[in-house]
């Protein structure tokens, strides 16, 4: 089967985005290749995020609205939650691909069925996704500093059907990191995960504004301790992020965070066979930087949405936006 002939679904888990979901579904429904269905689930939304959803499904039917309505309490477990609930919402839809997709996000009208390519091209190709460019002014996004070809960020991870069902998709841990967990999970039962740098996902909503700056760096910290990050890596990556704004500063309390994982011996949610994996991937990655000279570094230039080719470069674009200019 062709990628023209695969068909994929979406899962959005959204709280509060009256701001920036209307983008993201007009961004949707302009795909050459359209999604065979998307469940959006609000998750107890006390803004206009329901109705906007609603007047858009009206129109077009392969979205729906799943309202969670239970009280819990607002961790960073809740939004897999979310979207496990909304794979529940699938049972009975016959489809080859899944993908989480943030509620603050823009595509280029290509962007899926570029990305359904990119599974043709490698059988072995589990789980993929574009890079995110940040917006820095209107019309203008640009490339985040942590983009790897190596790491797909949560906001747009795509995975075959069966690497979803073989690695159990996306568990909810408690100072996040699912994104993290199921790449790794990936890589642990032989398949491939690769970001793509021609493939862009314009962010509207500025990274860590939901949190206070330090709080979320101490946070981060105690997520690399329950995902069994090795001391000595944790040590490596955090040195080389102080030359990165914000983590001048973030990088010492991320390893405060982390350190105290150890302090008050906090047991750990993952097994022991997946830290095990996590270390070596670790130490693998420490000798090839070590025996290698670092690739050099340079800040990209911001681009204009609706830019493929210019994303890949990191240069700026004339043309205006085609999507994600309005306010």
């Amino acid at each position: 089967m062709s990628a023209t002939e695969k068909t994929f679904v979406l899962i959005t888990a959204a709280y509060n985005e009256e701001r920036f979901i209307g983008l993201t579904i007009e961004s949707i429904v302009r795909q050459t290749r359209l999604p065979k269905r998307w469940v959006i689930v609000s998750d107890g939304s006390t803004d206009r995020t329901d109705a906007i959803v609603t007047s858009y499904a009206e129109k077009h039917p392969f979205i729906k609205l799943v309202r969670i309505t239970e009280k819990h309490k607002r961790n960073f477990g809740a939004q897999v939650m979310a979207i496990r609930r909304g794979y529940e919402e699938l049972r009975g839809t016959d489809f080859d691909f899944v993908a989480n997709l943030d509620a603050d996000l823009t595509f280029d009208p290509d962007y899926y069925e570029r990305l359904l390519r990119k599974f043709d091209e490698d059988p072995k190709l589990g789980l993929a996704g574009g890079y995110i460019f940040d917006k820095v002014e209107e019309g203008q996004f640009r490339s985040r500093p942590m983009n790897r070809e190596h790491s797909v960020a949560h906001a747009v991870q795509m995975l075959r059907r069966e690497c979803y069902e073989e690695t159990g998709g996306w568990i909810p841990l408690p100072y996040g990191g699912p994104d993290w967990h199921l790449q790794l999970s990936v890589q642990m039962h032989g398949w491939h995960a690769t970001a793509f740098r021609d493939l862009p996902a314009y962010h509207h909503r500025p990274t860590g504004t939901a949190d206070k700056p330090f709080h979320n760096f101490f946070r981060e910290g105690r997520m690399d301790y329950s995902i069994g990050s090795s001391p000595a890596f944790e040590i490596f990556k955090l040195v080389r992020r102080f030359r990165l704004k914000p983590y001048v500063i973030g990088a010492g309390v991320r390893m405060a965070g982390f350190l105290w994982g150890y302090w008050i011996r906090e047991e750990r949610p993952v097994s022991r066979e997946f830290m095990s994996f996590v270390r070596s991937q670790q130490k693998a990655a420490l000798r090839k930087f070590l025996h290698l000279p670092a690739a050099r570094e340079t800040a990209a230039a911001p681009i204009s949405a609706g830019r493929p080719e210019a994303a890949a470069a990191g240069g700026i674009s004339s043309r205006k936006p085609t999507i994600g200019h309005r306010a």
